[in-house]
């Protein structure tokens, strides 16, 4: 009795596992969880024909597949997804149709991502998020290889749309085989002088023709702080260094101050000396011809370091 309680149990668990397999992200649009091994099983997806149309037949693209009110669809790898559409036997035009999306996920149940490209440096960075400054405005970027058209990205809190988080439309910046994509948002209610506690959750979503994809992150602002590069000056004579904070800086400065490195190449030499600076100015031990950069980070919450300036002047 009881090795059939839990027979019974373990298949009511896997029809709890299969049922939650599949999901809508929208109105007509379902995602098919699926493992991308030979082994697993399909998915079985019943559609059903919203009209009130009898005679009515099947197509999957433009592929005919048969009679009937309803269909079930076995959904397991790419040629299975896709627009599948019923349509009138008299008329032949679409009455109703269903997009069936594939989210590849591993035996463990964690998605495989094969739009995105991690970012370099780390194979599980999707989606990376910097701000310039405290003004609660940050961008956020992603990559990916595939350049088809018909790849669509919504990027947005975790609130949801009514959310204090706002994002723009993703911009496209193709070089070489990789295509950056870019959307800034903005954080309505954010307050740079005040304590941050609750972490901005930001929501990324990928579909392909037949793929879905999502990826999600949270943050505090000043844990993705990247400033950009002081303005600087050198001065050959006298070996004198002097810089500005960045124009997109927060200010006031005294309240949101800055720590330096400055990177000095003198001719004929390999090595780079490389000093850290408080104030904005250095004076260099040697004057003389010299190439010297300047790169900037926040001096309180130690943020990520800015690039490097231009050679100062």
């Amino acid at each position: 009795m009881s090795h059939l309680l839990c027979a019974l149990l373990s298949l009511l668990s896997f029809a709890a596992l299969l049922e939650s397999a599949q999901w809508k992200l929208q109105e007509n649009v379902l995602v098919i969880e699926s493992q991308w091994d030979a082994e697993a099983p399909a998915s079985s997806v019943q559609l059903t024909c919203d009209s009130p149309e009898e005679q009515v037949y099947w197509q999957k693209d433009s592929e005919w597949k048969q009679e009937g009110k309803t269909l079930t669809a076995a959904v397991k790898e790419f040629p299975d997804a896709g627009n599948y559409s019923c349509l009138s036997q008299q008329s032949h035009r679409v009455l109703s149709s269903h997009l069936l999306l594939i989210a590849k996920i591993d035996s463990q149940g964690q998605m495989l991502r094969w739009i995105l490209k991690s970012f370099t440096g780390s194979s599980d960075t999707f989606l990376k998020c910097e701000a310039k400054n405290y003004s609660g405005i940050f961008t956020c970027s992603w990559m990916t290889e595939n350049k088809s058209p018909d790849v669509k990205f919504t990027i947005r809190s975790l609130k949801g749309p009514q959310g204090d988080v706002s994002c723009s439309s993703p911009v496209a910046a193709t070089e070489g085989a990789l295509t950056t994509y870019t959307a800034q948002c903005h954080q309505e209610s954010f307050c740079p002088f005040a304590e941050e506690h609750q972490p901005i959750s930001i929501f990324l979503e990928v579909i392909d023709l037949v793929e879905y994809e999502n990826y999600s992150t949270s943050f505090f602002i000043r844990d993705i702080i990247k400033p950009d590069p002081p303005q600087c000056q050198y001065v050959a004579t006298n070996g004198t260094v002097t810089w500005t904070y960045p124009r997109s800086w927060s200010t006031p400065i005294s309240y949101f101050p800055l720590t330096f490195k400055v990177k000095v190449k003198r001719p004929r030499k390999h090595r780079y000396q490389v000093f850290q600076a408080e104030q904005q100015s250095l004076q260099l031990a040697a004057p003389g011809p010299a190439e010297v950069w300047l790169q900037a980070r926040d001096c309180c919450y130690l943020s990520s370091w800015s690039q490097w300036s231009s050679p100062c002047r």
